[in-house]
């Protein structure tokens, strides 16, 4: 089984889905200006305004929602993943989806805002909507859209889970030496507490929990950091070389540096993905483009916050290794240890002994658990796309969901890992494709706001039917009555 599921990632993760997320993202820059550099103060200060509303969440608590999932065991163990894959240049393409991406994560938001939906008194939206409402060919969008939400359903009920849940019993049996299965239990039915309470007790846990916890992370990386830190322009360099294929060691991986620092940047990010959209269609914004910006923002903060302070702890402590991919390895730094949460509770503890490990056990089960939430929201709201008017199929959502986190514990690291990047990769085709057909709508409701800004308005305002849109959502066309 484990070969079969490792030849479907390899054939989905080739280098033309690799070409197709990077192409979007420089297509996307170029037409809007590149506002994720042009717009970034403008993201941070879009955060303190808006006011929650019954059918949906405040800037602040949407973006947190959103940011918190980038935030997470991506950007720890996912990123020790791209680097024993992929060598030090995979942090290089990580870096570079990021900046180019931010802008697909953009166009991702825009489009749900316009076409989302209210179902049982509270937003949803994300690809499946805009595929349907969104696309002028009917037949092509119903089609794209039932594919999208099945698969949506797919990857985040059944196999993206199990990287998180995996993740947190072992960190948490390793570092407080609990059993694994006891740990399962016990987060099982935390987890299944929040998820039961709606979207409000979601957020509000994801509000809660993420941002202290995000801070106490940074902290920690930057003081491992600054006490290596006459060794950081060797680091950084040593990233740069492997990128292109120029520094001796890792030169024979170069491919798989760009290949595993794309693969890990979808994962921790959601570039491309489409999930991230789900979360942004239930901002409570005046204009679609506000939350455009907001995701943006989470792509640079999920990046340059955490994944590469993540990775420079690893490169500058020597705690990692790199494998040639072909059962050896180019570099080991730390013999006999798996890849994974331990790349990083060694970094840590070259400065701050046996601190390390329960450190990282609590970041990640603070971090994976609003990622499940998150999950939790795309599932749901996918199903509810299939099902609008089902009010037995969220519970039996909800009891697969729970089932599935639980078994997520007892896998092993490959199995998760491999599972996590199937469901990524078939949800990016689909939702690239889909968002090239769309492109031209973000873009020119993208320009409505820039043309706004530009002219003085401080709170631009969305009048779809100036656009020509005419089968937006009732909410925006709500707004304008």
């Amino acid at each position: 089984m484990s070969k079969i599921l490792t030849a479907v990632n390899n054939v989905l993760w080739s280098m033309p889905l690799v070409i197709l997320v990077l192409g979007a993202g420089l297509y996307f820059s170029i037409r809007m200006g590149f506002p994720q550099f042009r717009y970034f103060k403008e993201m941070i200060h879009n955060m303190s305004e808006g006011s929650e509303s019954s059918r949906g969440l405040s800037p602040v608590r949407a973006f947190i929602f959103t940011a918190a999932r980038t935030v997470g065991v991506g950007n720890i163990a996912g990123m020790a993943t791209a680097i024993f894959y992929g060598g030090p240049g995979a942090v290089f393409w990580f870096w570079i989806l990021a900046l180019i991406g931010s802008a697909v994560a953009m166009v991702e938001a825009v489009l749900a805002q316009t076409y989302r939906q209210t179902i049982h008194g509270e937003y949803r939206g994300g690809p499946a909507y805009y595929m349907e409402y969104g696309i002028k060919n009917k037949k092509l969008g119903r089609s794209m859209a039932l594919i999208f939400a099945s698969l949506t359903i797919l990857c985040f009920t059944f196999l993206a889970p199990t990287t998180q849940s995996y993740n947190i019993a072992q960190g948490i049996s390793s570092a407080f030496h609990l059993p694994v299965i006891a740990v399962g239990i016990v987060f099982t039915l935390f987890l299944a507490f929040i998820i039961f309470g709606g979207l409000k007790r979601m957020g509000s846990a994801a509000q809660k929990i993420s941002p202290i916890m995000a801070l106490l992370y940074i902290l920690m990386s930057l003081i491992i950091i600054v006490m290596n830190i006459k060794k950081l322009p060797e680091i950084f360099a040593l990233i740069f070389k492997s990128a292109f294929g120029t520094d001796q060691v890792f030169s024979a991986i170069v491919g798989s540096a760009v290949s595993w620092g794309i693969k890990r940047g979808v994962f921790a990010n959601e570039v491309g993905v489409g999930s991230s959209a789900v979360t942004g269609a239930v901002g409570e914004v005046s204009h679609p483009v506000k939350q455009g910006l907001s995701n943006a923002l989470s792509v640079f903060i999920g990046t340059f916050f955490v994944c590469t302070t993540s990775a420079v702890m690893m490169l500058l402590t020597g705690s990692y290794n790199v494998s040639d991919n072909k059962g050896g390895l180019l570099y080991e730094g730390l013999p006999g240890v798996e890849f994974g949460n331990d790349y990083v509770s060694s970094a840590i503890d070259t400065v701050l002994p046996n601190i390390g490990a329960p450190f990282v056990a609590i970041a990640i089960l603070c971090f994976a658990s609003v990622a499940l939430l998150a999950y939790y929201l795309y599932s749901e709201s996918s199903l509810l796309y299939l099902f609008p008017n089902s009010k037995v199929f969220p519970w039996v959502l909800r009891i697969c969901f729970i089932a599935d986190i639980f078994m997520g514990c007892l896998l092993s690291a490959d199995s998760v890992w491999t599972m996590g990047d199937i469901g990524h990769g078939v949800m990016a085709w689909v939702n690239i494709i889909a968002l090239l057909i769309l492109g031209s709508q973000a873009i020119r409701i993208f320009k409505d706001y820039d043309r706004q800004r530009k002219n003085g308005v401080k709170e631009p305002k969305f009048n779809p039917d100036a656009l020509g849109l005419k089968e937006v959502s009732e909410t925006w066309k709500q707004e304008e009555k």
